[in-house]
């Protein structure tokens, strides 16, 4: 197994992709170690020196901040604030995820601005490598003061406390550690600011946003190769994706659609024949213009979560550099929670204009039965599968009203604007996983379109139909459709991709 080096050069996005998908082991840069030293010795000299309060060093928390704590109480300080944090509820969140939270936040401390011990930083390692993970629940974040509850229960393990996923089941996590054979973490005393130093961070939001890109920009690609395929289903027309079309009106994400788009269509011959009708309706011929509006916010995503991952979002913030132990806002999930919806967004209307296409394919137009089967009226077909789409694409428009526009006062009121990111965060995911699904439902439609039309395209997109019906086989008559819905979900999840989906340079 390969070991993916965090804290001393960015990742890619196939590496971000092996840590979520547990396929590798994470270590740590020499650099990366030098800092987190530094910085702890730093705060441990200016600490001792200092009669001021410091925030979160020798004071309580949040609105508790004026509360100064005695030297011999400082490591339960920061113990006490581990446990009473973990407030999580609602789902759990999924073990992709949790593994890019523990990954992200030991980049994050590579920074060297968090004043935590090395060793610290090395167990929570450990965790990851163990191959068990933290329970961690989807609700209990505000999005700013950072994702406390959810970072909390991430970081419970590590004092032998709160629970871990080991084997599929929920385990105490002391139950894991005296029956596993050999130890794979030791658990921590907390020293002064250690505490702090795990729960303040934006890595639950980060790790969400991190996730949806990895998937959303196959999912782009998917969406471009399925409005492809659907053209060729419909009879479409090839002109709209010219490349001379596009370069009067030059948006990066319309260009790229376009040029795909065409690659796929250009050596299919049907696209070359005399057609009748001599425009095709806005699902088709505006995908590139749709697809590539999406392309434009997911790439703006990418690069707030980009700088995100690799930033310090601690607080208080150790700066050797200024002689200083500062209490700032890096913390706060502002930048994340607007691009979160951003992104919410930019997914749903790949779904939109793709249950569009499906609800045009099944319409019985352009010389296709209605509903996409033989003997329509004794069958009903495809005429329910659409309603499906329909549904779904209606609840992601629900899930895309903004988190980001709404904030809460809490703490007694000294953390008074909050972000919201973590829920732009999780319902995020929900979408992404909705598209799948519409997606699915596209391949589905235009995969029986292309059998009743006698039609089979070229290159690729020849190449995916195959594959796609070796696993879904074409309707000749009505049938349970829920498990045809559920493989064509499945198949498109598991295609696999090169370098080529990209929509930024993290390659």
């Amino acid at each position: 197994m390969t070991t993916v080096v965090l804290g001393d050069h960015p990742l890619t996005f196939k590496q971000y992709e092996s840590i979520a998908l547990g396929d590798c082991k994470l270590g740590l840069g020499v650099l990366a170690k030098a800092r987190i030293v530094a910085s702890r010795s730093f705060l441990e000299a200016k600490s001792a020196k200092s009669e001021k309060p410091i925030y979160g060093v020798n004071t309580g928390f949040g609105s508790l901040c004026n509360v100064e704590i005695s030297p011999d109480k400082l490591g339960q300080l920061q113990t006490n604030l581990v446990r009473s944090h973990a407030c999580g509820a609602g789902d759990y969140v999924r073990n992709e995820i949790i593994r890019l939270m523990i990954a992200l936040k030991v980049q994050s401390f590579a920074v060297g601005v968090s004043g935590i011990r090395l060793e610290v930083v090395q167990e929570l390692m450990h965790l990851y490598n163990s191959g068990v993970l933290p329970v961690i629940y989807e609700q209990g974040s505000l999005g700013a003061s950072g994702d406390l509850a959810p970072l909390a229960h991430m970081s419970l393990p590590l004092l032998g406390e709160g629970f871990l996923w080991w084997n599929g089941k929920k385990v105490a996590t002391k139950t894991f550690l005296e029956r596993s054979d050999v130890q794979p973490w030791v658990p921590c005393q907390l020293a002064s600011k250690e505490g702090l130093a795990l729960l303040n961070g934006t890595q639950f939001m980060s790790a969400h946003g991190m996730y949806a890109m990895i998937h959303g920009q196959k999912l782009d690609y998917l969406a471009d190769k399925l409005a492809a395929l659907s053209t060729v289903a419909h009879d479409g027309r090839i002109e709209a994706f010219t490349s001379g079309v596009h370069a009067t009106r030059p948006q990066w994400g319309q260009v790229k659609t376009a040029t795909r788009i065409y690659g796929w269509l250009d050596v299919c011959p049907t696209m070359h024949s005399d057609k009748l009708h001599v425009q095709d309706p806005y699902s088709f011929r505006c995908v590139p213009q749709v697809h590539g509006a999406s392309k434009n916010a997911l790439r703006h995503a990418i690069e707030v979560i980009d700088i995100e991952v690799n930033a310090a979002t601690d607080n208080p913030v150790v700066l050797e550099t200024e002689d200083a132990i500062i209490s700032a806002g890096n913390f706060h999930g502002q930048p994340l929670a607007l691009v979160l919806d951003y992104a919410a967004l930019a997914l749903h209307e790949y779904g939109s204009i793709s249950e569009r296409r499906t609800y045009q394919l099944i319409s019985g137009r352009r010389d296709l039965p209605p509903f996409l089967v033989k003997n329509p009226g004794l069958n009903s077909g495809l005429m329910i599968a659409q309603y499906t789409a329909a549904g779904i694409v209606s609840q992601n428009k629900q899930y895309c009203t903004p988190a980001s526009a709404d904030s809460i006062e809490s703490s007694n009121g000294q953390e008074d604007h909050v972000s919201m990111g973590a829920n732009a965060a999780t319902k995020l995911i929900k979408v992404l996983d909705n598209l799948y699904t519409i997606l699915g439902i596209e391949l589905l439609n235009a995969s029986q379109a292309l059998y009743l039309r006698g039609v089979k395209p070229s290159g690729e997109l020849e190449t995916l139909l195959n594959e796609f019906r070796k696993v879904c086989a074409v309707i000749e008559e009505d049938e349970f459709m829920q498990p045809k819905i559920e493989s064509a979900t499945e198949f498109l999840k598991g295609q696999a991709f090169s370098n080529d989906v990209l929509l930024s340079s993290n390659n």
